[in-house]
């Protein structure tokens, strides 16, 4: 994958906002006060489908109806990927299934199939539920569309481009990972308006793929995914993304499910905003690096709050050691 330039991101910049506004950037106090830093959180969870994804689809499928691509598309997910091409495609008229693997969040499959989706259930992760859409594409005569793709990284780096804007003295930026387009975006935002901002990756421990790769100088697949923020559980990484992160990336943090969890309740004290569990990891990865960061200035991104009530409520009401 070649760099994303300015000019791509400003002309997707401009496609984002022909939908929605672009969404704020806060900094909250108490927030502060428990990270003993300057925090400026990056609300992704105010877009119109709660998840900085949308962005994305939207450009990617802006791409297909200016092309004058008809046939329509189909895509795996854990959900906000998929609320995102639900609808973007609602918007420029064309059709849209979407795989989902067994157990996937009930009010995010609601969610796709009001958008407009044609919800599939196959398989027993991500992984599993991609290589089935894949086989469906072939099959139905639809077109594959990844979960990573160029056109999707340089969609969601707007939100890095309205951030960094906003406050381009950030000393390092948090960001989830998944399949990678959300912090390919920020590193090619980062580079295009020339700053100096380190980029720090967060992943699962439990789903260290890109943590694993980042490490190893290549792409390293694992044989499971298994954590509780669904928006991260992924164990084949791209290769175009691992090339970007290996050239972009300071480094790549672990966090465990309880530190997911505990973020997720921070985010909801201090802020009273819902982070679901990838949403939270940014969160948790600076909380490990707490004591280096002390004083300085950073950036976290809440890239979504979807998550089922009955999930949320159960973290809400934990108290653990990590809770501080």
């Amino acid at each position: 994958m070649t760099a994303i330039t300015k000019s791509q991101l400003e002309t997707a910049l401009d496609t984002v906002h022909s939908v929605f506004p672009g969404t704020p950037q806060y900094s909250w106090p108490l927030l502060n006060a428990r990270m003993g830093c300057e925090v400026w959180v990056k609300h992704e969870n105010h877009t119109p489908v709660g998840a900085f994804k949308l962005r994305g689809g939207l450009v990617f499928m802006a791409d297909r109806a200016k092309s004058g691509a008809t046939r329509g598309v189909i895509t795996a997910t854990r959900g906000n990927h998929g609320q995102s091409i639900a609808t973007a495609s609602r918007r420029y008229g064309m059709s849209c299934t979407i795989v989902v693997p067994e157990g996937n969040s009930a009010e995010k499959n609601a969610a796709m199939q009001a958008q407009g989706g044609r919800l599939i259930v196959h398989g027993h992760d991500f992984q599993a539920a991609a290589e089935h859409a894949a086989a469906l594409a072939d099959g139905e005569g639809l077109d594959m569309l990844p979960s990573f793709h160029e056109l999707l990284a340089c969609g969601v780096g707007t939100y890095a481009m309205e951030f960094f804007r906003a406050q381009p003295d950030l000393e390092t930026v948090y960001v989830p990972i998944g399949l990678g387009s959300g912090i390919c975006g920020v590193i090619s935002a980062r580079d295009a308006l020339g700053l100096k901002t380190e980029v720090v990756g967060v992943v699962a421990d439990t789903a260290p793929a890109y943590a694993l790769s980042f490490d190893a100088g290549e792409p390293v697949s694992t044989n499971t995914a298994d954590t509780m923020a669904d928006g991260v559980a992924c164990r084949v990484p791209v290769p175009a993304a691992v090339d970007i992160i290996l050239q972009g990336a300071a480094r790549i943090l672990r966090v465990t499910d309880p530190e997911i969890r505990a973020a997720m309740r921070w985010y909801y004290r201090d802020t009273h905003n819902v982070a679901e569990g990838a949403g939270a990891v940014p969160l948790a990865g600076l909380w490990r690096e707490r004591a280096e960061k002390r004083g300085r200035k950073v950036g976290v991104i809440l890239t979504g709050g979807n998550i089922d009530r009955k999930i949320y409520a159960d973290v809400l009401m934990e108290s653990d050691d990590v809770d501080a």
